[in-house]
């Protein structure tokens, strides 16, 4: 009896450390989602309005556009793939549209097999 109560308080206990988890992956998502919505309320230059400017300076295909805050300012973050297949990112003053910086992707590292 008291084996089937230590692990039916196992159980709980995960289960409830599981529902906090979510819960709290939940509450970071919407707090997220404020956040970039408050971004977009104050920036003067729309995301179509980049990814053009964008594309005025790196010809290609816009594969990514977002809203961040770099350089001490809100800027847009634009990728472009170039004919030469590689991936350009233009960072757009949100504020004024002028392009801040281009400069080519850096690979994100893999996860090497492990060696045996």
């Amino acid at each position: 009896m008291r084996q089937q109560l230590l692990t039916f308080f196992g159980l709980a206990t995960v289960l409830a450390v599981g529902t906090l988890t979510v819960g709290g992956l939940a509450y970071g998502d919407e707090k997220e989602k404020n956040g970039k919505a408050e971004m977009a309320a104050t920036a003067k230059v729309t995301i179509d309005q980049a990814v053009k400017t964008a594309l005025d300076k790196v010809s290609g295909k816009v594969i990514e556009a977002e809203l961040e805050k770099k350089h001490h300012k809100l800027i847009w973050e634009v990728e472009v793939v170039t004919a030469e297949n590689k991936v350009m990112e233009v960072h757009i003053d949100a504020d004024t549209g002028a392009v801040i910086e281009v400069e080519e992707e850096k690979a994100k590292p893999t996860k090497s097999p492990k060696m045996r």
